[in-house]
C-alpha cells in the first residue's frame, strides 16, 4: 500500500511538472542560453575592469594587464631565475580591496610559501609570480575572476572582489 502511494506520488508529481512546463511558461519565462551568460560575463568583466583602472589611476600606478586580465606593475627586478611551475616560491605580501580595506599580510598571516603550478593560491597570483625572480617587487590587482571569484574567500574578501597584491619575492627554490 505504501508503495502504491509513493508510486502515485512520483506521477502526480510528473504530471504537474508537465503541465507547469508548457510552450506558454516558456515565453514568459525564457530560457537563459549560453550568449546570454557569455554577455553578462562580459558585461562583469568590463565593469571589474573599468574599477581597476579608477583605482591604477587615482594612485598614479602605472600598470600593464596581461591577457587573462590580471594588472600589474614590477616596481623592482629582482635577480637570478625567473620563477617556474614546481618551483617553491616565497613572498612577503599584502593583500587589500580596491577601497584600501587590508584583507592579509604576511606580517600578522606568516610568508605565503606555494609550489607554483599546484593551486592552493590565487590563479592571478600565480601568473604575476611566473613574471618574477628572487628579489623582485610587484603590485598585481587581481579581478574577481583571478582572484576569489563570486564567492569571496568567505572570510575577509567579499564576493567578486578585486584584489590588490604587493609581493616581494624572498626565495625561489
Amino acid at each position: 500500500m505504501i508503495r502504491t502511494i509513493k508510486i502515485l506520488s512520483v506521477v502526480i508529481a510528473v504530471v504537474f511538472v508537465s503541465a507547469y512546463c508548457t510552450d506558454e511558461n516558456q515565453r514568459r519565462h525564457p530560457r537563459v542560453t549560453r550568449q546570454m551568460l557569455m554577455n553578462v560575463n562580459k558585461k562583469l568583466v568590463d565593469k571589474d575592469a573599468a574599477k581597476i583602472k579608477k583605482y591604477a589611476d587615482s594612485l598614479g600606478l602605472s600598470m600593464q594587464t596581461t591577457k587573462t586580465g590580471l594588472w600589474y606593475m614590477i616596481k623592482k627586478e629582482g635577480e637570478g631565475e625567473k620563477a617556474k611551475k614546481g618551483r617553491v616560491v616565497t613572498l612577503e605580501y599584502k593583500v587589500s580591496l580596491l577601497d584600501g580595506t587590508e584583507c592579509y599580510n604576511s606580517e600578522n598571516d606568516g610568508l605565503k610559501v606555494f609550489e607554483v603550478g599546484h593551486g592552493g593560491v590565487e590563479s592571478g597570483l600565480e601568473e604575476g609570480v611566473l613574471m618574477l625572480n628572487k628579489g623582485a617587487e610587484a603590485v598585481f590587482i587581481l579581478p574577481p575572476y583571478l582572484a576569489h571569484g563570486l564567492l569571496g574567500d568567505e572570510n575577509k574578501i567579499p564576493a567578486r572582489s578585486s584584489i590588490v597584491y604587493e609581493v616581494k619575492v624572498l626565495s625561489i627554490e
